[in-house]
């Protein structure tokens, strides 16, 4: 848990667009962690230890914009279909997710 946190931190550093990454809900095994973005928009991060899963959700507007999340295989909620599927051959670390989020804060 404390290794996929440093990573999260390292990752979201280096971005000129995000304005802070903190611990919104904890349990012994998981962590929901917030990534503030410099729109008022953010990024939910969720990690579980015990069941591996792994998940991110940019929200504005109380709606899911983009999303990735490995339930059931790893696939994305593309932004111009948040709600649908799109199968993904490998998994989708935080730097391809934040690095497609990415291009639309420039």
């Amino acid at each position: 848990m404390e290794e996929f946190e440093r990573h999260l931190e390292v990752v979201c550093s280096k971005l000129s667009f995000v304005k802070s990454v903190a611990i919104f809900a904890s349990t012994e095994s998981s962590n929901l962690w917030r990534v503030a973005l410099s729109d008022d928009s953010f990024v939910d991060v969720y990690y579980s230890e015990i069941t591996d899963k792994t998940s991110f959700a940019h929200i504005k507007d109380g709606r899911r914009i983009l999303g990735a999340d490995n339930a059931g295989g790893w696939h994305w909620h593309p932004s111009n279909a948040p709600d649908s599927h799109v199968p993904s051959a490998s998994e989708i670390t935080i730097e391809e997710f934040m690095k497609e989020l990415e291009s639309t804060f420039k």
